[in-house]
């Protein structure tokens, strides 16, 4: 079968594609971490479209892997291929586990009842990341690896990628089942059109600030030490001197600069008429690859410092949450050439490499020295009330995958 004939194959499998698409969103993949049983039926579902697909996968491995917070809890992953003669496999990567629905008066359909309004299917977790689950193996659906053929062409589908990825990809990464030869595409990204490719991530921070000072009535606050005041002086100066400190421009990245944001600032007391004696505050830092998260975080307590010197309150700084960026992947090798090259014959404009602030399962095998893309047409829905799929992007993408595995399998 020529690519022609496969791209026909797959543009005339949308009621296909939808069905299939429903019958995983119908299944509830919300991890124990977050309140829910975990990916177990849906993983479920997944093989079995595997195993029905017109033409056989070679191998349908389900990697169960026991979650580390909750015993007895498994976390399945699913491993298929397609043989090759060569070294090497293309690998498409998508996680089966979704976030929560939040608040379900916010949603117009049910967020488990897949609906299908104009050319967008709703649903909890059709974009975020069953999009990427059903098109990546409708890209591969109607492939045959012949004699002569080179790469494998490998689908996984993987579990956890919404809180840890410990019990997902990185598990997986340490098992092995990815090599230096292999081409990972990771479609857990996208902007509308598809004219994107994320090759690059930033470092990732979570700081939490705790400010302690003297609780007081708010008519004698000189018998007291207002924390809010402390930690709001803190903050400003803090964001100020984070961004004339780290100020370097990186064009790949989207916003082009590191940025340091304050997020989540909880309650503190109950009543205007309190000088409050604690205070606390978060901030969000997305860090260019040029700069060491380690020595960001050492600055920030030397500043803390400072303020506690000058105030009489004691600022304690915690770390919440720190993870490193990988390598930027290759935009040189050949490999990522066919990819470019499979992405702009199917959207038919020029793609651009970039680099975003989010973090992806990409990054881990980033970290392992392995180049990974990430790719799909976005439609902006995801985590939101509401999310839906855009059945045209749902087509595309498995025409990009089908022309990648075409061009660096067949």
């Amino acid at each position: 079968m020529t690519l022609n004939d496969v791209l026909k194959r797959i543009g005339s499998s949308e009621a296909n594609m939808i069905r299939d698409m429903s019958a995983v969103i119908e299944v509830p993949a919300i991890g124990p971490m977050n309140g829910g049983t975990g990916e177990g039926a849906r993983a479920d579902v997944i093989i079995d479209i595997l195993k029905r697909c017109d033409i056989k996968f070679d191998s349908i491995e389900r990697v169960d892997v026991e979650d580390i917070h909750y015993p007895g809890v498994m976390r399945p992953n699913v491993l298929a291929k397609k043989n090759g003669e060569g070294k090497g496999t293309v690998w498409i990567i998508s996680h089966t586990d979704t976030v929560l629905p939040g608040d379900l008066e916010e949603w117009e359909t049910p967020p488990y009842e897949p609906t299908l309004k104009g050319r967008k299917l709703h649903g909890l977790g059709t974009e975020d990341n069953g999009q990427a689950v059903i098109a990546s193996l409708y890209g591969a659906k109607f492939i045959e690896l012949g004699k002569g053929s080179r790469r494998s062409i490998g689908l996984a589908f993987v579990a956890d990628e919404e809180t840890t990825s410990l019990m997902g990809v990185e598990t997986l990464i340490q098992q092995g089942k990815f090599t230096k030869d292999d081409v990972i595409i990771v479609p857990d990204w996208g902007v509308p059109g598809g004219t994107m490719i994320e090759v690059a991530e930033k470092h990732l921070i979570w700081l939490k600030f705790m400010v302690e000072g003297k609780q007081t009535h708010g008519s004698t606050p000189n018998k007291g030490l207002n924390a809010f005041r402390v930690s709001t002086k803190l903050l400003a100066d803090i964001m100020e001197r984070f961004e004339k400190k780290y100020s370097k421009v990186n064009e790949i990245f989207r916003p082009n600069v590191s940025t340091f944001e304050p997020t989540k600032s909880p309650a503190t007391i109950g009543s205007v008429n309190i000088i409050p004696g604690y205070d606390e505050f978060h901030m969000d830092i997305r860090v260019l690859p040029d700069y060491d998260p380690d020595e960001i975080i050492a600055f920030a307590k030397t500043v803390a410092k400072e303020h506690e010197r000058i105030s009489g309150a004691k600022i304690t700084v915690e770390v919440e949450q720190r993870t490193y960026a990988g390598k930027p992947s290759s935009i040189t090798s050949d490999e990522y050439k066919a990819f470019e090259d499979s992405v702009r014959s199917v959207i038919g404009k020029e793609p651009e490499t970039v680099g975003v602030g989010g973090g992806t399962c990409a990054n881990f095998f980033r970290l392992k020295g392995m180049d990974a893309y990430v790719w799909q047409c976005g439609g902006g829905s995801l985590h939101q009330p509401n999310e839906y799929v855009v059945i045209d992007n749902l087509v595309t993408d498995a025409k990009v995958y089908a022309t990648l595995f075409y061009k660096l399998c067949v």
